[in-house]
């Protein structure tokens, strides 16, 4: 694909992100449409949000205008992704239940599979509705990471501009038309995102997000062999999958509920050791770029699949485990402490 082209794309999308985001942003303060502080949640003021919806037209005008028409497996992951930000947007709106929310991204996640999108972990059949877990999963782990002001923009930015890299190098230059576009209106997001926030994305930006990274790395790894696969779904996807781990594990541990919100994931953790909001927001962009980068090595040939999956499950686990040693919950010796003292 011409580079003029790609280049153009990402330009729209970051300047139709950036004034999307800026007027979803005065919509939101007029409705009324607030983000409130308290319980788990971070941030010490109401912010409004919307600023998903911006996400979402920046990535996908662009490509359909300039590019025309995407071949189905791509136009797949398009329809599922504007479903995403449909049932984003509603959920912040209208808290759905839980199950109406894993139907809707199963059925979404299906119609990916469905358009001729599976990751072929096992060679069988099963690699259907492994690709279907595999993506609603990772689906909700980029919506559980949007838990701090910049990081999810800052990691979708660098995570989604190396995966458009590969995506030319594999040979699909409209996936990476998409990417870049992605990398660019997140960027533009970021502009009213940064810390301190003047608004949030919302589940309609992280479900969106999660769908477009989570479908595009099953794209990719599709007709290669099991150990390309692995690393090929968990490179470009490392910060969420390991989020998602620190959390399970952390909340196993401490006997909470695994699906209750908590500020227990990786970014308070790092804030918690005196990072501050921006710095760990860099520093998870800066994590997932060298994951990308990682990924982007192994596309190129200059690392073996078998090398790189390696890596990429070694410094999965320390990266999950090291991060239990920042202490989030109170121990049970505080909590008699505390109990004795009153």
């Amino acid at each position: 694909m011409n580079g003029v082209i790609a280049l153009a794309a990402m330009s729209i999308a970051f300047a139709l992100s950036a004034i999307a985001t800026a007027v979803l942003r005065r919509l939101a303060l007029r409705w009324r449409l607030f983000d409130k502080p308290g319980g788990h949640k971070s941030h010490q003021r109401p912010t409004p949000y919307l600023g998903g919806v911006g996400i979402a037209l920046g990535t996908l005008v662009p490509p359909l205008a300039l590019a025309g028409p995407a071949c189905l497996p791509l136009a797949g992951i398009l329809v599922g992704a504007a479903a995403m930000t449909l049932l984003g947007l509603i959920d912040d709106l209208i808290p759905l239940p839980p199950p109406t929310r894993l139907a809707v991204q199963a059925l979404a996640a299906g119609v990916v599979v469905v358009s001729g999108v599976v990751a072929p972990l096992t060679g069988s059949w099963l690699d259907l509705p492994i690709t279907v877990l595999w993506i609603v999963v990772v689906t909700n782990s980029f919506n559980l990471l949007d838990n701090m002001d910049g990081a999810l923009g800052g990691i979708t930015t660098a995570s989604a501009a190396l995966l458009a890299a590969e995506s030319f190098v594999y040979g699909w230059p409209a996936l990476g038309l998409v990417l870049a576009a992605l990398s660019a209106a997140s960027l533009g997001f970021l502009l009213h995102n940064w810390a301190p926030a003047r608004i949030f994305m919302g589940d309609a930006g992280s479900l969106f997000i999660g769908f477009v990274l989570a479908s595009s790395t099953a794209l990719l790894v599709t007709g290669t062999g099991a150990v390309t696969t692995v690393a090929g779904l968990l490179l470009p996807t490392f910060v969420a999958t390991v989020d998602t781990g620190v959390v399970l594990l952390s909340r196993r541990r401490a006997g909470r509920p695994l699906l209750q919100g908590g500020s227990d994931h990786l970014s308070h953790r790092l804030d918690r050791l005196g990072l501050g909001k921006r710095l760990t927001a860099l520093m998870l962009a800066a994590l997932a770029a060298a994951a990308g980068a990682l990924h982007l090595a192994m596309t190129l040939g200059w690392i073996p699949p078998t090398a790189a999956a390696t890596v990429a499950a070694a410094a999965a686990i320390a990266a999950i485990v090291l991060p239990q040693r920042v202490r989030v919950y109170p121990s049970i010796r505080s909590k008699t402490s505390i109990l004795v003292r009153r």
